[in-house]
């Protein structure tokens, strides 16, 4: 093996293994890879119990010393999505969109909710957002495309 190769081939190994370390804890905030993060953990078990009223209350005391903390304002837009309080949860999005635009969890659910409420159209600009967050690819984006393919399934032009 060339010179060369090897180093492209190094290059590949450290890129994938960068992407890869990143999609897993990348400090996005999408509910699916709290568990290697411990700060956001106690919240996630709430999250994944079901528990969404228990663990608004809890983010909400995180946020009062953490305000502009986009993973904390991920999960309470979240658990309030899942309550079914969408107005609530579209305001917590899109402050944690202010804070980082590219946060791939918030624009995740964000599409997600879009979907709920019958807007195509956003849903498809998060997905987009997400397409370049996500160069080699990553949970968050397929989970929203197939989210939107699904919807479209249910509702034919």
């Amino acid at each position: 093996m060339s010179r060369i190769t090897l180093f492209i081939a190094t290059l590949v190994f450290v890129a994938i293994n960068l992407t890869t370390a990143y999609a897993d804890g990348g400090g996005d905030g999408s509910t699916g890879n709290l568990n290697r993060k411990s700060r956001l953990a106690p919240y996630q078990k709430l999250i994944n119990d079901e528990k969404y009223q228990q663990a608004i209350s809890k983010l909400e005391q995180a946020l009062s010393e953490s305000p502009d903390h986009p993973d904390l304002l991920n999960l309470v837009a979240y658990s309030h999505r899942k309550l079914n309080h969408f107005e609530i949860a579209l305001d917590y999005y899109q402050k944690a969109l202010e804070i980082k635009p590219g946060h791939r969890g918030a624009n995740e659910y964000l599409g997600e909710l879009y979907l709920h409420l019958g807007q195509l159209e956003q849903a498809e600009e998060r997905l987009t957002v997400l397409d370049k967050q996500c160069f080699f690819g990553c949970d968050e984006f397929d989970d929203l495309e197939k989210a939107i393919e699904e919807y479209r399934k249910q509702n034919p032009s």
